[in-house]
């Protein structure tokens, strides 16, 4: 086992906290010595570790995508061009049978989110000790590479595309259509209160369900790694490499779903009732 003479309690609380800089109440500004710490320091404190992998991955994702098309060749293509026109038209195909009106934001931002979130994903696979020990040679105590199993993220990402279900509602259907659908369907305008409490639960469900999604499937996922990793050394090859093999279907799965049914909201925010 990884840890040391940490217990397998330390061990565990170890792995799933995140690199947290805030400004503690007694301790002013600095990193977290632990999930005590964090906690004290309030909302406004900084995981940093998400922050950092979250953003660079996304600057990957650009070079790498920026690197193909500036590259790109109607002749032969490589494997890498083949392998990036796959993604694009899978993602194409998906939005072009779901979304039906005219919105050149949809698109482009449907890739951005199956590719952003699969990379990041994607890091899951990484075993789970060797990136946070590297970084304890460096003095730095905590280091959570995944950033979807940290609920800011997907929390984060959610409600970004809850503002753009709020913003092409009132863009598309205007102040008084978009707040019509509220108040007035599905029961009709003898039933107003009733109609706002299930259309305003049904709007709010949308960004939760999105982010308690992604980030229950994923937490769960690393948990399963880090429970694997306090096993013996045999143990530890018997089980991480089918799970692995499994958590690959998780990892594209939960990129897929979020990128669909965002796809699906922006269609409803889109159409008349």
């Amino acid at each position: 086992m990884a840890s040391g003479e940490l217990t397998s309690t330390a061990y565990i609380t170890h792995h799933l906290t995140n690199l947290t800089f805030g400004k503690h109440p007694e301790n002013g500004w600095g990193f977290a010595h632990g999930g005590q710490e964090a906690a004290e320091m309030g909302f406004w404190a900084i995981h940093v570790d998400t922050m950092l992998w979250s953003v660079g991955l996304g600057l990957f994702f650009i070079w790498l995508f920026r690197k193909v098309a500036v590259a790109a060749t109607s002749g032969v293509p490589g494997s890498l061009q083949n392998f990036i026109e796959t993604i694009i038209e899978f993602v194409d195909d998906n939005v072009n049978s779901i979304f039906h009106h005219k919105n050149a934001l949809i698109a482009p931002l449907s890739l951005t989110i199956f590719v952003w979130i699969f990379l990041m994903n994607l890091m899951d696979l990484v075993p789970v000790d060797w990136v946070p020990y590297a970084f304890q040679q460096m003095g730095v105590e905590y280091m959570k590479i995944v950033p979807t199993t940290d609920v800011n993220a997907t929390l984060g990402m959610a409600f970004a595309v809850f503002g753009l279900i709020i913003y092409y509602s009132i863009k598309v259907k205007g102040l008084g259509g978009f707040f019509g659908e509220l108040a007035f369907q599905p029961l009709g305008k003898w039933m107003l209160p009733f109609n706002l409490f299930l259309e305003i639960v049904g709007l709010l469900a949308k960004p939760i369900s999105l982010a308690l999604r992604l980030f229950g499937n994923m937490y769960a996922g690393e948990m399963i790694f880090i429970l694997i990793a306090l096993m013996p050394f045999w143990a530890q090859w018997l089980l991480s490499v089918p799970w692995a093999i499994f958590h690959i279907l998780v990892i594209t799965l939960q990129a897929f779903i979020f990128m669909v049914l965002t796809i699906v909201y922006l269609a409803m925010s889109h159409d008349h009732h």
